[in-house]
């Protein structure tokens, strides 16, 4: 499964980078994430509650940083394994660009699963992925608009 979205975020370039790069906001940002702990200065490990459809799992996995081009773009690569519901593995490459508004947030995600995962209907697993994703963008965007004001 591919997908590819853009986000305006209220914070400079910097600011953005930075907070993509600090556990404590992504573990608040997260949907269900009740663990992600740095390992060295690129490796995390990450412990992720969700549902898609009938199937609930929790995964746990590892998630590398990699192509640091600061403050620009980088790639996050994943494994997670979720028991019987299966596994998911994938990349995302994230680009950051200014904008009038503060940063654009651009990512291309490419993701394979395995288990009773795949067997749910794409448009499921797509639909699931992009309200995850919008739910992580609101907590994040959230977090520089209370920084401002």
């Amino acid at each position: 499964m591919q997908l590819s979205e853009e986000y305006t975020l209220p914070a400079p370039r910097s600011e953005v980078w930075a907070a993509l790069h600090d556990t404590d906001v992504l573990r608040d940002c997260i949907p269900g994430c009740t663990e992600l702990e740095a390992e060295g200065d690129d490796t995390f490990h990450a412990s992720v509650t969700t549902k898609i459809g009938p199937v609930k799992a929790t995964f746990k996995g590892t998630v590398t940083m990699s192509e640091e081009q600061p403050p620009e773009s980088f790639v996050l690569s994943g494994e997670g394994k979720g028991g019987v519901a299966g596994f998911a593995k994938g990349h995302a490459r994230i680009f950051l660009d200014e904008h009038p508004e503060g940063t654009l947030l651009r990512y291309e995600v490419e993701v394979k699963l395995g288990g009773k995962l795949a067997q749910l209907g794409s448009r499921l697993i797509a639909s699931t992925s992009r309200k995850l994703s919008a739910q992580f963008f609101d907590n994040f965007a959230a977090r520089f608009e209370t920084a401002e004001g």
